[in-house]
């Protein structure tokens, strides 16, 4: 059987434990929040009170954080339970440039590292149907396939060395359509609003169509609905925005929407939605984030 060491349970990190323990892996658990791996714990988890101790004896290392910086900062703390030949999975979404670092400390502990991060939110997470974009050892596969298998729908192996930075590189693009699928959706529902169009009708009249997409229901509903349920939060999805845009300015590149959606998400979460599903943007194009339109004046 395999041992894997999940080292974040929030939203993402609970869901691919469970699918983790559905699969029969034998799964050891850790959170900064300890409340938060109440529900693994009850489904036969084992949970720990230190990074150090959930690695210790793990054949395989999960990290499933907010950012770079709690990924090294966690890390560093399991240093004294880490083993040389444990499989690291960083499936954290990072960035570009951090990824070397962090490969540098894998091999500073003699581990061997993947980079892969995930796309998908709660749902897929919960139901084991995310997308592994993964790049590493070939001879670390038989070790993490049980993983990503339990996780992931599906896992797409981008290269051999996960130092590069392959698999991140190709989730920044990735991000980069989700991202902008959410906040045209947002934008989209937000001037129909101002101009008292019912936005069911817009809908209603691109069903079936070349225009119509499944992520656009999804995140049209929750804002109908008004609501805000994390799937993946705003600050976030102004994290991952934040870093699509730094990594296309390391290589020339400008991009307008990206930068435009990050800031609309970072209004988001200054109006106090950081916590909120993404889909919260919707809120900040409107005065102090409160929806008006000419019927309601």
């Amino acid at each position: 059987m395999t041992t894997v060491a999940l080292l974040g349970t929030g939203i993402m990190g609970a869901g691919m434990g469970h699918n983790m323990l559905a699969a029969g892996l034998d799964l050891r658990v850790w959170n900064r929040t300890a409340a938060k791996t109440k529900r693994l714990e009850d489904e036969g988890a084992q949970a720990f009170a230190e990074p150090a101790d959930a690695v210790r004896g793990a054949d395989v290392v999960v990290t499933m954080l907010g950012d770079a910086d709690d990924v090294r900062a966690v890390m560093d703390r399991a240093a004294p339970g880490l083993a040389e030949g444990q499989v690291w999975a960083q499936m954290t979404t990072v960035g570009v440039e951090p990824v070397g670092t962090l490969a540098e400390f894998a091999r500073e502990h003699g581990l061997v590292f993947l980079d892969a991060p995930v796309l998908g939110t709660r749902a897929p997470a919960e139901s084991g149907q995310l997308q592994v974009f993964a790049a590493g050892p070939a001879s670390a596969r038989e070790a993490i396939t049980p993983v990503f298998d339990a996780v992931g729908r599906q896992t797409v192996w981008l290269g051999d060395d996960g130092a590069q930075a392959a698999a991140s590189r190709f989730k920044l693009v990735a991000n980069s359509w989700v991202l902008a699928i959410t906040a045209a959706t947002g934008e989209t529902l937000g001037l129909a609003k101002g101009l008292g169009v019912d936005p069911q009708t817009f809908l209603d009249a691109i069903e079936g169509g070349p225009l119509d997409l499944p992520y656009l229901r999804a995140k049209a509903k929750a804002i109908l609905d008004d609501d805000w349920t994390p799937s993946f939060s705003a600050a976030n999805a102004a994290k991952d925005a934040g870093l699509i845009v730094d990594a296309a300015t390391a290589v020339g590149i400008r991009l307008d929407v990206a930068a435009a959606t990050r800031d609309r998400l970072l209004r988001a979460c200054d109006l106090g939605h950081a916590d909120d599903d993404m889909a919260v943007a919707y809120l900040a194009g409107f005065p102090d984030g409160h929806p008006t339109s000419d019927s309601d004046e």
